[in-house]
C-alpha cells in the first residue's frame, strides 16, 4: 500500500473535478489476496443481490455496515485510506466514519449497466445534511476499462448539488434532463483503473456505467465514508455505524495479519428483501 498523503494539488483537484485517481494505491500483493479472498468468500456470494438493468443484464453486489477484522475491513480501515478520506471530507474536526462498504461483481458478458446517478441522490432520503461530508472509494480488485464498463463521471457535476433522483427500472437515476444538461455543458470522463488503483468520489458526482460486454470479469469494492458530526436522520440499518469513528489499523494489516473473508454474524449486510436503490 503506498504511503504518500495526499498533496495540496490532489485535494485542489478532487474539489474542483469530484474525483481523484490514484494510480497503484495497493501493490501486486494486496491486490491478489484482495481478488482471492472475495472470489472464494462465501458470506459474500450467500449475500449477493442481483439488480437488472432495463435490457435485462444483472449485476452483483453484496453490501454491508460494520468493518471489520477480514481483508476488506481492515482495507477500509487502513490508516492510508482513512487518512486520505480525512483530507478531501469537510469539517476535519470531525472523525471519520464508515457509512457501508460493497462488493460489485460484473461478471463476463452479464454484468448490467447502471444509471446515471449521486450517490447522495440516495442518502438524502436518509436524511444526512451534509453532502460534503461524505464520500466512496472505488478500489479496482481488477482491470477497469470501457470493455468491461468501467466506471463513468461528469467531471465538475457535484457543484450542481444533489439532482432529484427516480425510478429506471429496478434502479434508481438522476432526472435525465438534469444529466442531459449537465452532459452539455461538462466534460464526460470514462474512468479507467488497473487493479490496485484507487478513485475518491464526491457524493454528488453524476457517474454510472455500462455492462460488462467483455471476456473479463470487471470486480471492484467501494467503502463510502462520512463524517461523525454528519448524522443521518432517517438511517436506521446504519445509524450506529455512519457516526462512529473508525478503529484505524495500519496500512500492512491486509498482508501481515491473518485475516480472510466476511464474518456472517456482525457484518450486517443488506438483506436481499431490502430496496437496493436506498444502498
Amino acid at each position: 500500500m503506498t504511503n504518500k498523503s495526499l498533496t495540496p494539488d490532489q485535494i485542489r483537484q478532487y474539489n474542483q473535478e469530484g474525483y481523484l485517481i490514484i494510480s497503484a494505491f495497493l501493490n501486486e500483493e494486496e491486490v491478489k489476496k484482495l481478488y482471492h479472498v472475495a472470489v472464494d468468500d462465501s458470506a459474500i456470494s450467500k449475500h449477493a443481490i442481483n439488480v437488472n438493468d432495463s435490457t435485462g443484464k444483472r449485476s452483483k453486489l453484496s453490501l454491508w455496515y460494520k468493518p471489520g477484522d477480514d481483508v476488506y475491513g481492515l482495507l477500509t480501515r487502513s490508516q492510508q485510506l482513512v487518512d486520505s478520506v480525512d483530507s478531501l471530507l469537510d469539517n476535519p474536526a470531525s472523525a471519520v466514519c464508515h457509512f457501508h462498504s460493497k462488493l460489485m461483481q460484473k461478471e463476463p458478458r452479464v454484468g448490467g449497466a447502471w444509471e446515471w446517478h449521486q450517490d447522495y441522490g440516495y442518502w438524502y432520503k436518509n436524511e444526512f445534511l451534509l453532502p460534503n461530508q461524505m464520500m466512496s472509494v472505488m478500489v479496482a480488485i481488477t482491470d477497469a476499462n470501457r470493455e468491461n464498463g468501467c466506471l463513468q463521471v461528469i467531471k465538475g457535476s457535484h457543484k450542481m448539488g444533489r439532482v432529484e433522483h427516480g425510478f429506471a427500472g429496478e434502479q434508481v437515476g438522476a432526472s435525465q434532463r438534469y444529466v442531459d444538461l449537465a452532459l452539455k455543458t461538462m466534460e464526460h470522463v470514462f474512468v479507467e483503473l488497473k487493479a490496485g488503483d484507487v478513485l475518491f468520489f464526491h457524493s454528488n458526482i453524476l457517474h454510472r456505467s455500462e455492462a460488462n460486454l467483455s471476456d473479463k470479469p470487471r470486480w471492484s469494492m467501494i467503502s463510502c465514508y462520512n463524517r461523525q458530526s454528519n448524522i443521518g436522520y432517517n438511517e436506521s440499518s446504519s445509524s450506529s455505524a455512519s457516526i462512529t469513528p473508525i478503529d484505524v489499523v495500519p496500512n500492512d494489516a491486509l498482508l501481515t495479519w491473518d485475516a480472510a473473508g466476511l464474518v456472517e454474524e456482525g457484518a450486517g449486510f443488506l438483506s436481499k428483501e431490502a430496496d437496493v436503490a436506498l444502498k
